[in-house]
Parts: structure tokens; sequence; C-alpha cells
């Protein structure tokens, strides 16, 4: 533990060796010139390491929310400066090759703050994060810092109203598949797409950016109550400057990550994954932040606390509400108290407020008759929103997503795409029918690069009417915002010799939940032939971020890590 237990932490145990002292003259001379006065560069320094860019919604809000938790931190005593870093919008780039930028960014985002933080030695770090790989870049950049910190989700976007109702973009991507089947007309999907995004913040389902925000305030690493609060709610700028405040106090604490992030709170986390039906992408995150800071944590363990855990949150994609409906409802609090009620919180473990999840959980409050958050003995189902399977055709495992749909079992013909592209042309030209397994490959962390989500061909296959009569596999991801019955991050993938790169056109796949596998109908021997044989397509990057991270980066099934 810290010296935060004895009192004895100095608050500038980094800054002073920057800033004091007659031979540091010269660093000073450059922080007075840009407007850091003497008193200023005597006071603890804490970065505040923004996402915010100009070219999504998710993050567009965020210069201004990093100038409140600035007032906050000055008010607190410390001296703020500020950074940014890169961010890639998931949605505006799905179906792009641009997509495969995305889960690179992830590792750009972690290593550019660590850098910039060890670089001018703050004491500590407020990290401010919107879109989906911004929220774990940011923690696993805390994690390997382990000063004293904080993170803060810029929160979600409202719904927008189409035909009467609420849509997210979720309903645009479906309205593509729609829109190819002669089920919605140019004119219906014109006006859907003008609607579906009507401001900053977020995509508003349970899809990854929400699903990690509620992940990390369970985990303790950003303040509960702080996440759902919506990025254009009148309580934001005050939600930002408290945080602000907080981190000054976490510092005079001591606290790090590392007494934050523990197996329990990781588990903590996993649950809120699992009972709140979330993405899949939780899995990959996860695993990448226990392995920053140094927890054991295996993909089995998502299995585990998935099946002992019921899926409660009737959250979208496969439920009826949004992010803005769980903070009306209680937000993550509430949840926070039904894994309590269950049994399944582990309830010491601290949250950056100085407070155990246990105690913020007891005082969740509840809106009279909402229903974003079943009780215990009427859940949405018995057990949580994810498995893992393994199999001839997943040896190092792949996830599962069981929230959205009732299906547990899917035999079927495959049909094999060498890409994203391919499989999306097929299904804009009624190239997939009932019962077939989708199978693209090609996709993984390696062999993308980057791991693209596959939403634009999930989404395509339910707007076309066919999400409950096929399956999809892909050593790729899926979004958030995918529902269906569909197994990612299958590992190996085809690009390191995985056998997803063995299956061909019309060979038996069995997906079964229950028995936990994934299956091709070929033997042992078949399917090593097979795989001598194959010859992936030429990777189109080599060169480049891209190509680096190619050489890089690790099997998904350890959470897509460079190393």
């Amino acid at each position: 533990m810290s010296a935060a237990s004895n009192g004895s932490f100095d608050p500038r145990h980094r800054s002073r060796a920057l800033t004091e002292g007659p031979e540091r003259a010269a660093a000073r001379a450059y922080l007075h010139g840009i407007g850091f006065d003497a008193d200023a560069v005597s006071r603890p320094i804490v970065g505040v390491a923004s996402t915010w860019i100009e070219t999504m919604p998710c993050n567009f809000h965020l210069r201004a929310l990093a100038a409140k938790v600035k007032e906050g931190i000055r008010a607190a005593g410390a001296t703020p400066m500020e950074l940014n870093t890169v961010a890639i919008s998931d949605g505006i780039t799905m179906g792009t090759s641009g997509m495969k930028t995305s889960l690179v960014s992830r590792e750009v985002i972690a290593d550019s703050i660590e850098l910039v933080a060890k670089g001018h030695l703050f004491d500590a770090v407020i990290a401010l994060s919107g879109c989906d790989k911004t929220i774990p870049g940011a923690v696993m950049a805390l994690a390997r810092l382990d000063v004293p910190a904080v993170m803060l989700y810029g929160g979600s976007i409202a719904p927008g109203r189409f035909q009467g109702h609420d849509v997210t973009i979720q309903d645009v991507f479906e309205a593509v598949g729609a829109h190819a089947t002669g089920r919605m007309t140019d004119e219906e999907l014109h006006e859907l797409e003008r609607a579906a995004s009507p401001g900053a913040g977020a995509c508003a389902g349970q899809f990854t950016a929400n699903t990690m925000a509620m992940a990390f305030e369970v985990l303790g690493i950003s303040p509960m109550g702080s996440a759902m609060v919506p990025a254009e709610h009148a309580s934001k700028a005050e939600a930002a400057f408290e945080a602000g405040r907080l981190v000054v106090e976490v510092l005079h604490r001591g606290l790090r990550p590392s007494d934050v992030i523990t197996r329990d709170s990781l588990e903590n986390a996993i649950a809120a994954v699992a009972t709140s039906g979330g993405s899949t992408n939780g899995v990959l995150h996860l695993l990448a932040v226990a392995r920053e800071i140094g927890v054991d944590l295996t993909i089995d363990d998502f299995d585990a606390i998935s099946e002992r855990t019921p899926l409660l949150c009737d959250l979208k994609p496969g439920g009826r509400y949004v992010a803005t409906d769980l903070y009306a409802a209680g937000g993550v609090a509430l949840v926070a108290r039904r894994l309590l009620e269950a049994g399944l919180l582990h309830e010491a473990a601290i949250n950056v407020t100085g407070r155990t999840i246990g105690e913020h959980a007891r005082e969740a409050t509840e809106a009279e008759g909402q229903q974003v958050v079943r009780p215990l003995d009427d859940p949405v189902k018995a057990t949580g929103g994810l498995a893992i399977l393994r199999g001839n055709l997943a040896p190092e495992g792949c996830v599962v997503k069981l929230s959205g749909h009732e299906r547990r079992h899917h035999r079927g013909p495959a049909k094999v795409f060498e890409g994203e592209e391919a499989a999306m042309d097929a299904v804009l030209h009624e190239g997939i029918e009932a019962g077939d397994v989708v199978v693209i490959r090609n996709e993984g962390p390696a062999g993308g690069p980057g791991m693209r989500e596959m939403l634009a061909v999930t989404a395509a296959l339910n707007g076309a009417g066919l999400g409950e009569h096929v399956a999809l596999l892909t050593d790729g991801r899926f979004s958030g915002a995918t529902h269906g019955f569909m197994a990612g991050h299958v590992a190996p993938e085809a690009a390191r010799g995985g056998p997803i790169a063995a299956v061909r056109d019309g060979d038996e796949i069995v997906i079964d939940v229950d028995a936990r596998r994934l299956d091709v109908a070929l033997d042992d021997s078949e399917l090593a032939a097979r795989l001598a044989a194959y010859e992936p397509p030429p990777p189109a990057d080599t060169t480049g971020v891209l190509g680096k991270y190619a050489k890089l980066v690790g099997s998904a099934a350890e959470g897509a890590v460079t190393r």
C-alpha cells in the first residue's frame, strides 16, 4: 500500500526534480514564459490527459470538460498541465480500411500519455476519455505510470428521435441492410441519419464506450457516480470540476492505481460487463489493463464470472434502454447494488473516492418504477452476457455475446470470406442464406492488422432479416452495438496459423455454447494438411504504424497487447 496510510506521501514526489533548486532555473523560465508563475510552479503538477478531437461526437466536448477539470485542480491547490492525444472514431471508420487504426490507437494513447507524464514528471494524472479505445488506452497508461490518478469519462450522447421513437447509431447501421433489401426507402434512411446522433457524447447503448465506462467505475479508477452523467447534461461540468478536485485529493492520499486495480476489482468490473450485457470488447480491454498492472487474469475468468452472474440490465443493443435511461434509473451505483445483493461483488475494493465499492453500492438510489436494472428475482437471463468457447477452431478461445438473443447452438455450412469487405458485399447482394455460418478471417490483431469490428456486416445481416437465422465467426472483433449469434476474437488468428485459416466453403461448423465448443467437422489430419497448404492474402500494411503493430501485437486471447 502507498504511503497514504501513514500520511507521509509527498504530493510533489516527482515534480520537485523538475522545478526546485537553482539548477532548475531554465525549466522554470520556460514555464514562466507561458503563464505559470512562481506560485503555480511551486505546487504539485497534475497532468490533464485529454483525448479531445474534432472528428467525432464522442470526444468533441472534452476540451470544454478539460477546462472545468483544470478549474477543480487549481481550486484544490495544484497546477494543471493539459496534454492531448489521439482518438479514432470506431463508428465513423466502421466498414472502411480506417477501422484498422482503432485498436492500434489504444496502444498509441497509452504510450503517449505515459511518455508525457514520465517526461514532465507529473505528480498525478487525470485522463479524459470518450470513444471506445480512449477509455482502456487511458487506464492502461495510468496503470503503467502508477502515480495517483483518476479517469473521467465524457459521457453518453442522448438518443435521437425518428418516427416517434428513440433511436441510436445502431439503428442507422441496421438500416443499411434494410435499405439494401428494399425494406427502407432512400428518404427514410436520410431522415434517420439526420436524427440518430443529436449532439456530443459517446454512443448511447451499452456498446463498448458505455461498457468500459461502467466497468472502470465499478473497478474504482473512475469516481462513482461520474460515468453515466450524460455528455451534455447540465451537471456534467460540475462532475468535471469535482473530478479535478478529486485527483488532487487522491494525490495527497498517495492512492495509486496499483492500490485500486486489483484481482478483486477486476472481477467486479467483469461482473459489471456480464450483468449489463456489455460489449465483448470488455474482454480484450480488461485483459490488457490486468497485464499492465501485473494481475494474473485469463480469458477463462470471464466465462466463470459471466456464468454465475445474472443478466440484469435491459440495455441496447439487445434490450430496450440506453445510457441516459440508466442514469435516470440510478446509474452504475445501482448496478453495483444489484451485484452486492447477489453476493457477486468484492465489496472491500476501493474507489478513487476513498470509499469502498460496497459503501457506494449501499447508498445507491433507485428511481421508482424504473425498468432498466431488473431485480434479482426477475433477470433478463439467469447468466451473463458473454461466454468463452474453445474447440478445434479456437484452441486459445473465442468470445460469444449472449445478450440480445436466445440462441445457444448453431450448425451450418461455412461461407468463407478473406476480409470484411467481401463479406459485406455478399450480405448486400443476397449472397448469404438462412442457416449459413459467415466466416470472416484475416481480420485479427496481426492479420488485419488492427482487428477491425464487424458491425457493418452484423448490422446489415440484422437489417436484411437474417440476424436470427445465421451465425458469424471471425478472428476480428465485434462492436458493442452488435447483436446476434456471433463468435469473435477467434484465436489463434488466421495470419498466425490459427485453424480458422483451414475452413472452406461448405464445411460444417458447430457453435455450442452449453458445451463451450466452436468446431469444424474436420479431423486433425485434414486440418493440419489444409493449414500447411493455406496462403493468407499478402499483408496490406507492412510499413508505418500498422506494419509495426502487426509485428508486435499478441493474441486476442491475451488482450491483443503489443510486446
